[in-house]
């Protein structure tokens, strides 16, 4: 009872009487009969600095982000403030977890849910990790040694003197004719003595040593050495302090996360010999010469291959797999970003329940009117191809849930609008995602001055940041969005296969770490035949999934459709590749001669790796024989009756899903050019329900059935979206999709507008009029450093009272509105085209009051020019977007409010 009594209080706090205007909800029931989820709204990380925090604090931080629409948390503990560490909480001690077990309660009482890594800052790492167990690097020494002399030499390298973390593995002798004659056993009291015999000898003395890596950003407790990822056995010990804390917790986490792999320049494990050894069929000890001096060589990268393979397995097997074991003991859910690692990438994100990319950065769009100042920005990393890598991980695993860290870095501190978060957010939904979390809001106690709390990589979600005043709208898109796009299944029908064993086989400047990265595709990704074709896939309307090695092994063939634990697909595409594993090309072939569409770009030259690698290669060619390359994938695509869709050769950007044999098409103009045309999909369908998710509008659209396909007429600016489902069957209760096209006729709204400032800071400037709308800024210093929300309020006549429907459309706004006409209030202008339909204009005189809110960017500088400080974080502190000093007395006031007409527009019904 006690218990209820705090649900219910919790339930009142979170609906003070003083409510915001609310955002409709979905029309989800149109297109599934589903209940609304806290994983189709918006979760974020939720960044603990310096684990000070307290109930009070938790409770209200949390029901502001309840009302603002998030469904979720993922707490991150890392370094803290400056003045607060008195108030700090050791990681997972009985106070901190008190604070956790807290945090669930009251996200439980408020529908929330709560994520959380295993262990601080990044990447997994802290005290219980012993120098045993922490992330290892093989090292060596080289010592050339004449015919006839005789070695005496210390063989504790400089590393192991420093940080007592390396041990000598093996003391190798290799002759002139490359020979290996291991020596080990010639060491004593940390000397080897040993004589050449009969040849020149080059001496390896081969390490196991330590990358001497710590936890980056580590919060209080959680400091301490980065584990060793390739060992199962500093798994289990690095868990072992989350056995008796998380495992013995009365509330549940949803689930465990585990960051980008940032783990660097490790390369081994102490046991990898004998793992090698296993894998591969032979000892790597006489190829070691070839492994480690930097020539490029065939029987050199044969051997890297196999090593970087291992390297991949074991990360796999001994840390994806167990670590997603572990978690399912304790009924937890695992979110796993494996890009960064050197492993293969779809096998480790699908290795997890919530395989999770990440963007960072800024892209470009032809978007007219989103603003991308260079000088805001750090240039993307969201290249489609990467992205799908864990959303093809999903499809193929059959995960329902596919996530993406946002907006990281999307412009400077205090710089970002909700409307730059719009196209970014739809390429992660174009490309499989459908769990968004923001990155990030920082919890902030409400005793902290302005600005609160920060991290120190934008973006900062949260009330101290003034784009929080009309976040609820952006958070409303993504949840409609989120909830079409988490129900039915992922209608892709091509898989592509990953010739990952180019990389590993690839010389790389000889390097044995070889990590997958989002920053850094170039130096893997864009300049491979298996890049050029995705791009040329996506772009010809092809859905496309990729696939690996091991997933390959796992199709089955019915009906002449290839089916995976995820889905079915019609067509296996191979793109030209240097190498591909024996059993692999063997699997192929079995899937093509059971009726499978395989389609060779080019065929590979040959297996990978040393190991019998001239005789498996003659196997190879024996199974090319009774294959042929595709002189054009696309004519092969066309032969087997699979056709891209033809909306992306009008500019358009989709996804396609099934629901029940419906087919559901998110639609994204994000081209420079109004879209206005009948459009056709690859489906017939009895009728079409076109869903705008920005405003909530639905209906059934105009279609022509023309054999298989149906063409469907569609209106959409640059920057709008639209859902199309696609039904065989024909719904009569649902209204008809009103195609309104903006006229000729513009009129502008000249009449003598009244600014009032409402609520921002660091004062309030004084009400004010204009006749022409310009950037508050230009009207004084007062208004130059003002940041928050103002009101415009205008009075005039109707235009032309027979027109029923209007657009009330902004030239330029900064950076968002809420809009009421004749104090009825009619929704939020936030994302490019900054538009609103009016369509209860009274005869005579109306009033329409618009709540403009800009970015904080202003405030902040008048801050710093001041000479205020509120950098006040350890470690990093705060930084720009180019990681250097932060100085925002350098900054021009950024434009604020409405700036240039604003104009009336009558809407047309088109046929």
């Amino acid at each position: 009872m006690k218990r209820l009594y705090i649900y219910i209080i919790v339930f009142i706090l979170a609906f003070p009487l003083k409510m915001k205007p609310q955002v409709s909800k979905v029309q989800n029931n149109i297109f599934f009969n589903t209940k609304e989820t806290k994983e189709a709204k918006t979760w974020t990380r939720w960044w603990w600095l310096g684990s000070a925090v307290d109930k009070d604090n938790i409770k209200t931080s949390l029901i502001e982000l309840y009302q603002a629409g998030i469904g979720g948390v993922e707490i991150t503990p890392i370094y803290g403030v400056k003045g607060e560490e008195g108030n700090y909480l050791d990681f997972l001690s009985p106070e901190w977890m008190n604070m956790l077990e807290y945090t669930i309660m009251i996200t439980d009482s408020l529908g929330m849910g709560v994520d959380m890594p295993l262990g601080t800052g990044w990447p997994y790492g802290g005290p219980q990790v012993s120098t045993n167990d922490a992330a290892t690097k093989l090292d060596f020494r080289k010592i050339k040694l004449p015919e006839g002399e005789k070695l005496y030499e210390r063989v504790f390298d400089k590393r192991e003197e420093s940080t007592n973390c390396g041990k000598l593995l093996y003391a190798l002798a290799y002759d002139e004719k490359g020979n290996c004659t291991d020596i080990s056993g010639y060491v004593e009291n940390g000397y080897l003595t040993w004589k050449a015999k009969k040849s020149d000898y080059d001496i390896y003395l081969v390490f196991t040593a330590k990358t001497g890596q710590k936890v980056k950003r580590a919060a209080p407790g959680g400091e301490g050495y980065t584990m060793d990822h390739y060992s199962k056995k500093a798994l289990l010990n690095y868990l072992e302090p989350f056995n008796h804390t998380l495992g013995k917790t009365k509330r549940k986490l949803r689930s465990v996360f585990n960051d980008s792999y940032e783990v660097y320049e490790t390369d081994f494990t102490p046991d990898f010999f004998n793992e090698f050894k296993k894998r591969k069929g032979y000892d790597l000890k006489p190829y070691l010469p070839l492994l480690l001096n930097k020539v490029n060589t065939e029987k050199g990268n044969r051997v890297r291959h196999d090593y970087r393979e291992t390297i991949s397995d074991l990360l796999f097997e001994n840390f994806a797999v167990p670590w997603s074991e572990w978690a399912k003991k304790y009924d937890y859910k695992t979110r796993y970003q494996a890009h960064g690692s050197p492993g293969n990438l779809i096998d480790l994100y699908a290795s997890s329940d919530i395989p999770e990319c990440e963007t960072f950065g800024s892209m470009p769009f032809d978007i007219p009117g989103l603003r991308r100042n260079i000088e805001n920005i750090r240039q993307g990393d969201a290249d489609p191809v990467m992205l799908k890598f864990s959303s093809s991980a999903g499809h193929i695993a059959g995960k329902k849930l596919v996530s993406a860290e946002s907006f990281t870095w999307l412009r400077e501190h205090f710089k970002t609008a909700l409307s730059q978060c719009k196209p970014e957010v739809e390429d992660l939904f174009l490309n499989g995602v459908n769990h968004i979390f923001l990155h990030g809001s920082t919890y902030s106690p409400q005793q902290a001055d302005w600005p609160g709390w920060k991290f120190y990589a934008s973006v900062n979600f949260h009330p101290n940041n003034t784009i929080w005043e009309d976040a609820p709208a952006l958070f409303d898109y993504i949840k409609n969005c989120q909830t079409i796009l988490q129900n039915g299944k992922p209608d892709n029908e091509i898989l592509l296969y990953w010739p990952v064993h180019d990389a590993w086989s690839a010389f790389a400047e000889g390097t044995l770490f070889l990590p997958f990265q989002v920053h850094k595709l170039d130096d893997w990704l864009k300049n491979t035949s298996f890049y050029q074709l995705a791009k040329k896939l996506i772009k010809k309307g092809y859905g496309v999934d990729f696939i690996s090695d091991r997933f390959l092994n796992q199709a089955k063939v019915v009906n002449g459709e290839i089916i995976l634990p995820g889905g079915k697909y019609k067509s296996l595409i191979l793109p030209d590749s240097h190498t591909i594993p024996l059993t692999t090309m063997q699997k192929v072939t079995e899937l093509k001669n059971k009726g499978a569409m395989i389609v060779f770009e080019g065929l590979p030259e040959s297996v990978p790796g040393l190991k019998d690698y001239e005789e498996n290669n003659l196997l190879l060619e024996k199974i090319k024989k009774n294959l042929q390359p595709s002189k054009n994938v696309f004519e092969e695509m066309e032969k087997g009756h699979i056709k891209g869709e033809e909306l992306s050769g009008k500019g358009l950007k989709f996804v396609r899903r099934d629901f029940n044999g419906s087919k559901i098409y998110y639609l994204v103009n994000h081209t420079k050019n109004i879209i206005s045309d009948y459009i056709e999909i690859c489906t017939k369908a009895r009728q079409v329900i076109i869903y705008d998710p920005l405003t909530n509008q639905y209906g059934k659209g105009d279609i022509q059935i023309n054999n298989d396909h149906t063409k469907v007429k569609l209106y959409l600016e640059p920057g709008q979206s639209l859902f199309l489902k696609a039904d065989v069957l024909e719904n009569g209760n649902i209204p008809k999709w009103n195609y309104f096209k903006p006229s000729d006729n513009i009129y502008e709204l000249k009449d003598e507008w009244k600014l009032k400032f409402l609520k921002g800071g660091p004062e309030l400037p004084v009400e004010t009029r204009m006749n022409t709308l310009k950037s508050w800024t230009e009207l004084g210093k007062d208004y130059e450093k003002f940041s928050g929300t103002a009101e415009y309020t205008i009075n005039f006549s109707n235009p032309d009272a027979k027109i029923t429907n209007w657009q009330l459309r902004f030239n330029d706004l900064r950076e968002s509105a809420k809009i009421w006409l004749n104090d009825e209030f009619l929704g939020t202008v936030w994302s490019v085209p900054y538009v609103i339909e009016l369509n209860k204009l009274k005869p005579g005189k109306n009033i329409l009051k618009i709540q403009v809110t800009n970015l904080p960017a202003n405030r902040l500088r008048a801050l710093e020019l001041e000479g205020r400080e509120w950098k006040i974080f350890h470690e990093i502190n705060m930084v720009n977007k180019d990681y250097q000093v932060f100085d925002a007395t350098k900054w021009q006031p950024e434009p604020s409010g409405i700036i240039g007409p604003v104009t009336l527009t009558p809407l047309q019904i088109t046929d």
